[in-house]
């Protein structure tokens, strides 16, 4: 037994790493390992023998087991100590960057004319994107045969066969919630509804889905004069300069009188720029509150007027931003959003200026 401790503690001395280890704790105290045969020999002598050679055989396992166990944590030490002079780190240096997120340009203007709007005493008023045919249609005098009704420009819901009753649609513009918030408020009101609406058109300045702001403002002496008032400051706060306003008399069933609304610009070079020169672009539709409208709306005609106008999102966006391509803001394309985008601290507000 002196001789097999005197072997393996000279080999495990000289061990050079784990493999070799684990090589000679196999010979040693393995299943097959010399010591391990020599234990299973106990069996064979008589009870006096086993008494002496029993303690001195586990002895001699332990002595070898505590060996390799300090043998192996010296080779793990080594390595550490190599990993670490080879791996420095000066832990002096600056961190790198962390990615952030941007803010997307229709949430940024959806904001600006939320708090524009806010400014001037507008509520906002929300509703659901799957309206019925009365709410989208009928409630807004929007005739059977008008061409907005036809299925080539919008999204009609699936009906089960034998179900009679008008179809649900993806609503084509947030009108219905004026409609519904004429009904749960009544009259005098002042509410802004932004929202996603739906038509089936796909161009660079038209995509199925997009997003609108409509205005509504009913009391008992409201005029086009209000309305035109309040779409000049609205221009004016939004792209951060005096931004005159042209009317031009339009139809819309559900307002009369109606007007498209113009923005003094100046086109050069293929770019348009909003509050100067002597040329206008059409940025949205407008006029006073058709009766019909009104009175779908539970509101008596006779003692109350108001005005409505409705512009899109995405438009009065490119507009202000640059963006030349509308299908570009549905493309998820993360250098796009990261050149259009917005730093969380560096957003214009109403509060520190809103041009960028």
């Amino acid at each position: 037994m002196d001789d097999l401790r005197d072997k393996y503690i000279d080999l495990i001395g000289k061990a050079a790493d784990e493999a070799a280890l684990e090589d000679l704790r196999v010979q040693a105290v393995g299943k097959k390992g010399e010591i391990s045969l020599q234990m299973r020999s106990l069996g064979k002598m008589s009870p006096e023998e086993r008494q002496v050679m029993g303690p001195k055989l586990n002895a001699l396992k332990d002595e070898i087991n505590s060996a390799l166990g300090a043998k192996k944590a010296a080779l793990a030490d080594a390595a550490l100590n190599e990993r670490l002079a080879a791996e420095w780190l000066d832990v002096t240096l600056p961190a790198r960057g962390t990615r952030r997120g941007s803010i997307h340009p229709v949430s940024q203007v959806w904001e600006e004319c939320t708090a524009i709007f806010a400014d001037m005493g507008f509520a906002v008023a929300e509703g659901p994107q799957v309206e019925t045919d009365w709410y989208n249609f009928d409630a807004l005098n929007i005739p059977g045969h008008h061409p907005a009704r036809a299925e080539m420009d919008t999204f009609y819901m699936h009906r089960a066969t034998g179900d009679e009753r008008p179809p649900h649609v993806l609503r084509t513009h947030t009108s219905p919630v004026q409609i519904r918030s004429m009904e749960a408020g009544g009259a005098p009101t002042r509410i802004i509804c932004p929202g996603r609406v739906y038509r089936a058109d796909y161009d660079q300045t038209h995509t199925p889905m997009f997003h609108q702001v409509e205005g509504l403002a009913i009391d008992k002496d409201i005029s086009m004069a209000n309305l035109k008032w309040v779409l000049e400051e609205f221009f004016s706060a939004y792209f951060g300069r005096s931004v005159k306003t042209r009317f031009r008399a339009s139809h819309f069933p559900f307002t009369e009188p109606s007007a498209e609304v113009d923005i003094q610009c100046q086109w050069k070079d293929g770019s348009v720029t909003v509050g100067e020169g002597d040329d206008w672009l059409e940025v949205l539709g407008s006029g006073m509150v058709h009766p019909k409208v009104l009175q779908a709306g539970g509101i008596d005609p006779s003692e109350w007027q108001g005005f409505a106008f409705g512009m899109g999102i995405d438009r009065i966006a490119m507009l202000k931003y640059g963006i030349p391509d509308l299908r570009a803001f549905f493309d998820s394309d993360l250098r796009w959003l990261r050149h259009y985008g917005f730093a969380s601290l560096d957003v214009p507000t109403l509060h520190g200026g809103l041009s960028r």
